[in-house]
This record gives C-alpha cells, sequence and structure tokens, in this order.
C-alpha cells in the first residue's frame, strides 16, 4: 500500500500514529539505515531531531525535556553522562506529549526521543521519521502534505548519503561503547 492510502486508513481509524516503521515509503531509509554503523546512523537521527527541537522549544520556551533529552544524549554518546541519566531525560521527553494537545507536537516529542534512543539501539533511528512524518501530516493535513513528506523522504536519504559518504562519524568524540561499532 502506498503511503498516502496507509496515511488516509490510519486516520480514518483515528491512529495516533500514521506510519510504522514498514510502511513502504520507508523501506528505502530503512535499508540505508541497516547499511549504516550505528555512530552514522545516531549523527543522522540527532541532526534531525534538532529541526523537531527547534520547532518545539519555539511552542513551549519553558519546557526543558527536549533540550535535556538532546544535550544529555550527546553527552551519553560521548561517554561523558551514563545511560541512566540520559535515559532518564528521554523519558521526560516521551512524557511531556502526554501534557499537550497537539497532536503535531505530541509526535514531535515522540520523534526526539526515538533519535535519542539511537544511541541505545540503532533500530530506534527509524523511529524519528515515524513519529516525524506523521507531525507533518498533521500539520499540513492529509490534503496538502503530500509535496512535504515527499520531500521530507528525499532529506532523509540525502543526509544519511552525505554522512556516509563524508565519514562525519570519525570526526567526532564517542564514548567506548560506540566506537566499535
Amino acid at each position: 500500500m502506498n503511503w498516502y492510502d496507509e496515511v488516509k486508513l490510519n486516520l480514518k481509524k483515528k491512529r495516533a500514529i500514521l506510519f510504522s516503521k514498514s510502511s513502504e515509503c520507508l523501506l528505502p531509509l530503512q535499508s540505508q539505515l541497516e547499511d549504516t554503523d550505528k555512530r552514522t546512523a545516531v549523527l543522522w537521527s540527532l541532526y534531525f531531531a534538532e529541526e523537531a527541537f527547534n520547532l518545539l522549544s519555539a511552542r513551549y520556551p519553558d519546557e526543558s525535556a527536549p533540550c535535556d533529552a538532546l544535550a544529555l544524549t550527546k553527552l551519553w554518546a560521548q561517554g561523558k553522562v551514563k545511560m541512566p541519566e540520559a535515559k532518564r531525560a528521554i523519558l521526560e521527553c516521551h512524557a511531556m506529549a502526554k501534557r499537550l494537545s497537539s497532536p503535531e507536537d505530541i509526535a514531535l516529542c515522540h520523534a526526539i526521543g526515538q533519535a535519542c534512543g539511537c544511541v541505545h539501539a540503532k533500530g530506534h533511528a527509524i523511529g524519528f521519521p515515524v513519529y516525524e512524518l506523521t507531525a507533518i501530516v498533521r500539520r499540513y493535513g492529509i490534503e496538502a502534505c503530500k509535496d512535504a513528506i515527499e520531500r521530507r523522504l528525499d532529506e532523509y536519504r540525502e543526509k544519511l548519503l552525505e554522512l556516509n559518504s563524508s565519514r562525519q562519524a570519525d570526526k567526532y568524540e564517542w564514548a567506548k561503547f560506540l566506537k566499535s561499532n
């Protein structure tokens, strides 16, 4: 089923999340991520999470959960804090979603949490687009989202290709548990 029909069906069923990691439109990205080392997947996830964070911080300047999650995740990836500290911040970012009423912003909170979780397990990387694409549909509506979704899918793949080809991950300080991945 193409992504548009899948999303229309999920909207009809009143689902909160409109995409899944097995959505047809995410399969090429999923394949790219599988062929990517974990450090590059972390960089990719956090790059896009920063964009989602910027949207949320403009709308909720008094909420620190997304900022804390990103900051502590970066420190965790560098080996400067331990997983439990970062995990608490990531879970608080997810919990922030429960305090919100905007379906777009709820999805963005979860997108950031998924991106941050990539440090623990590379499989969380695909969670970011699942939630962010949902947020895009919520922002534009089903009738007007098609171009924005297609453009974003291209941006995901292009950024991952760029990070892989430039070997960006080699230029960062990493925690021991990420150096061997």
